[in-house]
């Protein structure tokens, strides 16, 4: 695992932890209650990549005991503060690459990682953590935005994720999902997509993006293709609509 990376997702991440906290987008959702239910049961979960930690507190309503792991040290502590304030006191939390988990083989009865795996240098490394720390029949979730399957779009949505955020690296298609969770040994029980409306102003603001590269940014929309313009549903103002995938799968 590059330590340069890592350096840039904490860098990048860190001075952002209260915004991702009080994020909108990640704090609500229909996946997060599909994500919670998943465990029913647990006696223990893993929040892999938790970033503002929504995930963790819907785990931690079902779970006996939720561990929050992330790159950035500065995102754990608000995690901790923030499950404090909203009385879930079986939330730990541990600093970790997802490419290098700190736990032994099976040692969890869920994995769940939502809008993380992007910012992972080694996706399929990430994915082979997941599988080695699950239990045998153990579940996993992965929510994240997915790239079109044509070209024009895929390089579109790559280009403005990464001026918005350097320490971007890829978002993969559904079918590079569904082949790297069969190499890592995953069993796929569901796939589902939707449509998640991202509102320009408040998706650049989150990320504190350099007005340089917001103009950049506009720049392309303005320049696209109009197939590019009606896939992305590009409004006046630079608002899109962004595709998601959730995957459920198991470890037989």
């Amino acid at each position: 695992m590059s330590k340069a990376h890592e350096r840039v997702v904490e860098a990048q991440f860190g001075p952002r932890a209260k915004a991702y906290v009080e994020s909108a987008v990640h704090s609500q959702g229909d996946d997060l209650e599909a994500i919670g239910a998943l465990a029913q049961n647990a006696e223990l979960a893993l929040d892999l990549g938790a970033g503002g930690g929504h995930v963790a507190y819907a785990l931690a309503r079902h779970a006996r005991r939720v561990i929050a792991s992330d790159l950035s040290s500065e995102m754990l502590a608000a995690v901790a503060r923030t499950a404090i304030e909203k009385g879930l006191s079986n939330i730990e939390t541990r600093q970790a690459p997802a490419e290098h988990l700190p736990f032994d083989d099976g040692t969890f009865d869920l994995v769940a990682s939502r809008f993380s795996a992007h910012h992972w240098r080694d996706f399929e490394a990430g994915l082979r953590e997941a599988r080695r720390t699950l239990k045998r029949g153990g579940r996993a979730a992965f929510v994240d935005v997915h790239a079109p399957g044509q070209a024009l779009f895929d390089t579109h949505l790559q280009a403005i994720e990464l001026l918005r955020d350097h320490s971007h690296v890829r978002n993969y298609s559904c079918s590079q999902w569904l082949d790297a969770l069969a190499r890592a040994r995953f069993g796929l029980d569901s796939c589902r997509t939707w449509r998640l409306r991202m509102d320009f102003p408040v998706w650049t603001a989150r990320m504190q993006t350099p007005e340089e590269n917001v103009k950049a940014i506009r720049a392309l929309q303005i320049a696209a293709s109009a197939e590019t313009r009606a896939h992305f549903a590009i409004e006046p103002d630079g608002s899109f609509l962004l595709d998601v995938l959730m995957i459920e799968a198991s470890a037989a």
